[in-house]
């Protein structure tokens, strides 16, 4: 049994929502997607690859393979507008973070700096933000405790629409299933109002329901500033 809780808030200083998510316990699908800032139809593409991939998904697509086709799509569909337009390719990007679960393992994928963790007797992050700050941290020249407040830390470098294909990286992880526990998925307007102890004591609150704790989180983000659009999903599995 999943028990699930879901949101998205448009923060504080942004006019757009450019963030979009899906969630459904009984295809075991989960994603956030955050739509490239400062791109014309952020919005758009989001949408696009949110829809693109749960088509792929129950279709009997693999999780990365749904990815790599919907980042074919956003391609398309911004090759169409530039034929309609008779201008330049007009910028389409997103982020996406996915979560596949069936009854004995779970599925990861992700593209940019939105998030997947998992909390199991902690907080873990299981992805891995493509960002120029994660691989400096990986590279040993930038400590991890700098990169929450470096200048650049929302450089990302890789995006679904922006990335050649020939070079997009989509991350992906397995694992198996366990009763208790905790999947967070969320875009970085959540994560840069929210340090993972604050997110941690939240997710790990049993005496809440799944859908209080995504609106202690959004609410959390808020309180921090709410730079961004804030996207969260908590998937329990019990």
């Amino acid at each position: 049994m999943i028990e699930f809780g879901h949101g998205t808030h448009v923060g504080l200083r942004r006019m757009r929502n450019e963030d979009t998510y899906y969630a459904d316990a009984a295809l075991g699908l989960f994603m956030v997607a955050d739509g490239m800032g400062g791109h014309q139809h952020g919005e758009v593409a989001s949408a696009l690859v949110r829809d693109a991939i749960a088509d792929l998904v129950i279709r009997g697509h693999s999780l990365v393979e749904a990815v790599r086709g919907a980042d074919e799509r956003l391609i398309q569909q911004a090759r169409l507008q530039q034929d309609r337009i008779g201008n330049h390719m007009l910028p389409m990007g997103t982020t996406i973070a996915a979560l596949r679960l069936d009854a004995n393992s779970y599925e990861v994928a992700w593209v940019g700096d939105s998030r997947v963790y998992l909390w199991q007797d902690g907080l873990r992050q299981i992805s891995h933000d493509h960002s120029l700050v994660q691989e400096l941290v990986t590279a040993g020249t930038l400590a991890p405790t700098q990169a929450a407040r470096h200048p650049q830390r929302n450089v990302i470098t890789q995006a679904l629409g922006i990335t050649a294909t020939a070079q997009l990286h989509i991350g992906m992880a397995r694992g198996r299933l366990q009763p208790g526990m905790c999947f967070l998925l969320c875009s970085d307007g959540l994560t840069e109002e929210v340090g993972d102890n604050a997110i941690s004591r939240i997710v790990e609150r049993r005496d809440l329901a799944a859908q209080e704790c995504v609106d202690h989180l959004l609410l959390a983000a808020l309180d921090g500033g709410g730079s961004d659009n804030i996207t969260a999903i908590l998937a329990r599995v019990d």
